[in-house]
């Protein structure tokens, strides 16, 4: 249990080919891939891991064909709803991070409450990332402290970080990815800067506790030197 990543971040990737492999939509595989996620967050908490950040769904997204994004954000709307009494019981912190003045009102409010039922949560801090992409994050904070009137004397890593949605939240330790593919595709590009990259074939909704489970221990095995060397 020693040398836990403090901040995980999780790219959950290959929804719709698994469900593509097996003759169904590509929606049976995004419920899959929502009831993988809750096997993935109780083995957090049975870890003792603080932050816990699922890349659920980028910008880039919205540009799939409409009926998949309709059916999606209805999934979500279900998922969130259901949940939060799981949430609040297990003190679980509840964060979205993301543009989500995009999404659908209704889901506004859900994530609202959500965040506001959660705050004083301490176990595990849930953070999904919702109509999220790094660049876009970048972008609205410069604007932020651009309104803010700072000068730019006054701006540092600290203060940038407070401009982000993960304000209050530690960088992130390791970065998983499911299902093959080895990029980290516009995922917390400034909180994950020094984050270790854990790359599986393994399919979003096959991706066991165990295997979650490996990706720690490869971590664990990993030294970590932030662009110094390490003294003997």
């Amino acid at each position: 249990m020693e040398n836990l990543p403090r901040h995980v971040g999780v790219i959950m990737d290959g929804n719709g080919r698994w469900a593509q492999l097996r003759g169904l939509k590509r929606i049976e595989g995004h419920r899959r891939g929502a009831e993988r996620a809750k096997d993935i967050i109780r083995a957090s908490l049975d870890l003792g891991i603080e932050v816990l950040t699922l890349y659920a769904f980028s910008i880039e997204n919205w540009q799939r064909p409409e009926d998949e994004v309709s059916t999606l954000m209805e999934l979500l709307e279900v998922y969130l709803s259901r949940e939060l009494i799981d949430l609040i019981n297990e003190g679980i912190r509840f964060r979205v991070i993301g543009n989500i003045e995009r999404l659908p009102l209704q889901i506004q409010h859900i994530i609202r409450d959500a965040e506001k039922l959660t705050e004083t949560n301490s176990r595990l801090t849930l953070v999904l990332a919702l109509s999220y992409s790094g660049r876009d994050e970048i972008v609205r904070a410069v604007k932020k402290i651009v309104k803010a009137g700072l000068e730019p004397e006054e701006i540092n890593d600290g203060v940038f970080d407070s401009f982000l949605d993960t304000k209050g939240l530690p960088p992130v330790d390791l970065i998983i990815r499911t299902s093959g593919e080895m990029r980290i595709s516009n995922f917390l590009l400034w909180q994950g800067a020094y984050a270790e990259l854990y790359f599986t074939e393994t399919l979003w909704p096959d991706f066991t506790k165990e295997e979650f489970m490996l990706a720690i221990q490869d971590f664990q095995r990993r030294e970590r030197r932030f662009g110094t060397v390490l003294s003997s």
